[in-house]
This record gives structure tokens, C-alpha cells and sequence, in this order.
């Protein structure tokens, strides 16, 4: 857990149990940036697995980032316990995002007076200002998470739900431009992992045809990722010059600052695509197996490659029909289009 910082204000004290994907992390910056709009003297910490640091950190409307060493799918009861028991009588109100049961565990062993959550997975006593979640009027991950933060007549979302901004270290991003050589071209950042699954992810044949012909044109490519991804950055960037494969090799941190660098992005429906979006660069979002309507790139600045074929969108990690026409049919020749239409249009 990250060091305690002083208290500066006199509003309400909120806790926010935050998700444990990258992109609903960013988009939960909505909600902070709705209750700072409610009561600009809230202080709002947020709670997040130990990845999430670097994310929360770059949001203006947080105070602090708290931490679990918890494993993704691990109880951590203890540590649960521990934490909330630290951080007893500094909160007026929890907001839980996530709707398992043990996210709701640590404001109620902190003992924070209003907790408030969707039902689900039976946490009657550890939530005690419950809403029920109705899909068809919070039809996006956004509207849900804003949703809570609202009074209970109130609690539809307004038509215009503020968008992720997250900050960007200029002088980190100097540092990492010149550490890897990607001064004096037009940047193009390629993000080919989704942690959810492959039917989630366009070819990586088709992320390396796009970027030979990107490098032939005098741009160069950046390709972002976690450890994991390393290995499908070669596979697009091996032998290419001008291509480089940094999957693995910054901090999630470093990577915020390097999408901003970019003139644009071509990604799957992944957490990095939420973070192009919030520094405002422009995105070519490629879905497959999911859907664009249930989370968009919040931003103005993206074009959607989506087929919605007749089995799409389906949800599932693998294409349940083994062919992912949804992917495979969305051409590399299309994305180049895009990206070289958006191109002249910031010429004009």
C-alpha cells in the first residue's frame, strides 16, 4: 500500500474498489471525475491490484493509489482484512466496481459506513447501499461504473459521461523517446495482445504486413505490450527496420507516455486501446469477438473496425467456430486506408 498523504480538503472521504482489467481501471476515471464534479472537495482514493498504481497515479482527481498483493482470482482474505483494518474510520463512503464478493471486503473490515454496489454474488451484509443493475439501461461498462457514484433518482447516467484524461510525464517521455530511437518519424503504435483471449486479437500477420507497408511510407512503429506480449512483437517487427518491439521492455507507465507520442494507434479491443484514448490519440479499434457498443475507445478520436457478422459479437475468448471471420476479414489494406486518410486529413 502506497504511503499515506495529507489530508488537504474537507469534503467527503471516498474509497473506490477499483477493477482488475486495464482498460475498466482507465474507464473508471469517469466516476472520479463525476464525483469531483459533485463535490470538489471529495478526496478519493483508490484501491486496485499492484499493476494498477501506475494508472491511478495519473489521474488527477485521486489522492492516492492503495494496493493488494493478491493474485488475479485469489480470496486474499488476510490481506483483505489487514488493509481494511489499516485503513479503518478514513472513509465516509466505498464505491465497489467489480461485483464478486471479495471486492467488497475491505470496506466492510474498514468499516466504512456506506458501501455501495451492484448486487451480486450474495454480498447482502457487505454492502449496504445496494443497486440492481439494469443492462439495458446501463448498456456500457462506463455508464455502470458512473451509475454508483450517483444519488440513488439520479442514478441513470447523464447522456454526456465524462471521458478518461489521464496525465502525461513529458519529461519521461523525452527520456523514452531518445532511449529508443524514435525521434525524427511520425510514430504508429501497434498493441496485437488482448489479455482476454485470441478472439479477441487481429492476426499478427496482418499487424506485420500493415507495418511493412507503414515503414515503406517513412513512419515509424512502435509495438506496446506486457512481458507476454514479446513474442508476438517479433513475430511483427523481426527484421523490419524502423519497427520496434518494446513489448516487455517499459513500465505501464512509460507506455501512457509513449501513446501519447504516437500519432496513432491500431489495436485490439484491449486495456492499452483505453489508454490511447485517454491521451487523446487517434485509434484504429479493431473488435472482434467483442462489441464496440459495450466498450467503446472513449474519446472523439477513433475510427471502429467492426464487421458485426451474424455470430458477433460472441463474448468468448476463442471463436467458438474456429475460423474468427470476425478478425480475419477486416483487412490489413483497410487499416492502412485509415490510417493514411486520417493522415491527410491532419495535412489539409
Amino acid at each position: 500500500m502506497s504511503a499515506h498523504a495529507p489530508e488537504t480538503a474537507l469534503g467527503e472521504r471516498i474509497l473506490i474498489v477499483g477493477p482488475s482489467w486495464v482498460g475498466d481501471m482507465v474507464m473508471a476515471q469517469s466516476l472520479l471525475i463525476t464525483l469531483k464534479r459533485q463535490d470538489p472537495g471529495c478526496v478519493i482514493d483508490v484501491l486496485g491490484p499492484n499493476w494498477s498504481a501506475p494508472i491511478i497515479h495519473r489521474m488527477p482527481e485521486a489522492r492516492r493509489a492503495l494496493t493488494l498483493s493478491v493474485g488475479h482470482g485469489e480470496t486474499g482474505l488476510k490481506a483483505r482484512w489487514r488493509l481494511g483494518r489499516r485503513i479503518k474510520g478514513e472513509y465516509d463512503r466505498a464505491i465497489v466496481l467489480p461485483r464478486s464478493l471479495k471486492s467488497a471486503l475491505v470496506p466492510f473490515f474498514a468499516g466504512v459506513p456506506r458501501r455501495i454496489g451492484f448486487t451480486g454474488e450474495q454480498r447482502y451484509g457487505l454492502l449496504n447501499r445496494r443497486r440492481r443493475l439494469d443492462k439495458e439501461v446501463l448498456d456500457q461498462t462506463v455508464k455502470r461504473f458512473v451509475s454508483l457514484g450517483l444519488p440513488v433518482p439520479e442514478a441513470n447516467p447523464p447522456a454526456e459521461i465524462p471521458r478518461p484524461r489521464l496525465r502525461i510525464d513529458s519529461a519521461n517521455q523525452a527520456a523514452l523517446l531518445e532511449r529508443f530511437g524514435l525521434r525524427g518519424k511520425p510514430l504508429v503504435g501497434m498493441m496485437p495482445g488482448a489479455e482476454y483471449g485470441p478472439a479477441k486479437q487481429w492476426p499478427l500477420a496482418y499487424f506485420r504486413i500493415l507495418a511493412e507497408r507503414l515503414v515503406a511510407r517513412g513512419i515509424g512503429v512502435v509495438v506496446l505490450g506486457g512481458p507476454k506480449d514479446h513474442p508476438a512483437g517479433e513475430e511483427i517487427a523481426s527484421g523490419l527496420e524502423g519497427v520496434h518491439n518494446l513489448c516487455g521492455a517499459t513500465r505501464l507507465e512509460d507506455a501512457v507516455d509513449l501513446l501519447a507520442a504516437c500519432a496513432q494507434v491500431v489495436s485490439n479491443d484491449s486495456g492499452l486501446m483505453h489508454v490511447a484514448a485517454a491521451v487523446g490519440t487517434h485509434i484504429q479499434a479493431i473488435y472482434g469477438s467483442s462489441s464496440p457498443h459495450y466498450t467503446p475507445p472513449l474519446t472523439d478520436h477513433a475510427e471502429v473496425h467492426w464487421l458485426a457478422l451474424d455470430c458477433s459479437p460472441c463474448f468468448q475468448r476463442v471463436c467458438p467456430l474456429g475460423h474468427t471471420n470476425c478478425l480475419k476479414q477486416i483487412s490489413p489494406a483497410r487499416i492502412e486506408a485509415a490510417i493514411e486518410a486520417h493522415s491527410e486529413e491532419r495535412r489539409a
